[in-house]
């Protein structure tokens, strides 16, 4: 899609979710062809490199959402959609894309980049399983690249293989983020971590799996870029 044709297509989508949301057409009616344009705007933001705040990819989830009781009015559903919607367009109008910084090691930003086309142009599901196993590379590349066995201890002792990513990053955020001050900052680390391990291994991977897998391995990355000090101003 060129910016235009997307910009529309999010306008599109916009006006779906309020149409459906406010009495207007029935859900069933209008679903698949929601469905099919979410697919292809989720993919176009991601060949551009635009994270996607669009949580819906099917109106049921969308009614799920509406209906759960923080959304009693119409008006209010109408705010939730052009606060979604508003600052995406705004994104693609003027190609601001999302917040990865590249990390200064070349294996791991080269491969995010793959990771992000591969993502982008993944139709399959061996595809999207594809997305998994690279940003399992990813992982293992970060772990590489901080993991010092003479500074980082497993819990469990065992020292981890060159590959064992789970390991090695439990290790790092462990002596890295210890003490009670860095508890909660341990804990969004290996929530992060658990997720994008647990998704790079689903073989029954579609879309929004590679998808989240994606942006759990990239909170991953980011994280440890920012504890290794990657991430500090330039004297």
């Amino acid at each position: 899609m060129t910016d235009d044709e997307l910009i529309e297509a999010v306008n599109q989508i916009r006006d779906t979710m309020i149409n459906v949301a406010t009495g207007g057409d029935r859900i069933q009616n209008v679903n698949d062809e929601f469905r099919e344009l979410y697919g292809r705007v989720a993919a176009s933001l991601a060949r551009k490199r635009i994270e996607n705040p669009l949580l819906y990819g099917d109106l049921w989830d969308w009614y799920h959402r509406w209906s759960s009781g923080d959304m009693p009015t119409y008006q209010s559903r109408r705010l939730y959609v052009n606060d979604l919607c508003g600052p995406l367009i705004e994104r693609v109008r003027h190609g601001d894309v999302d917040n990865f910084v590249p990390t200064g090691w070349a294996r791991v930003d080269r491969t995010v980049g793959e990771l992000r086309d591969r993502l982008a142009s993944a139709e399959t599901e061996e595809q999207f399983q594809a997305v998994g196993l690279l940003g399992r590379e990813v992982l293992i590349s970060v772990a590489q690249a901080v993991y010092d066995p003479t500074l980082h201890t497993t819990s469990d002792g065992v020292e981890p293989s060159a590959t064992d990513t789970n390991r090695m990053l439990e290790a790092y955020f462990a002596t890295e983020l210890g003490g009670r001050n860095h508890e909660d900052a341990r804990r969004h680390a290996r929530s992060a971590l658990q997720l994008a391990v647990a998704l790079q291994h689903r073989r029954t991977a579609q879309f929004r799996d590679a998808a989240m897998c994606l942006e759990a391995t990239t909170a991953v990355t980011n994280i440890v870029a920012i504890v290794s000090g990657r991430r500090d101003p330039e004297n």
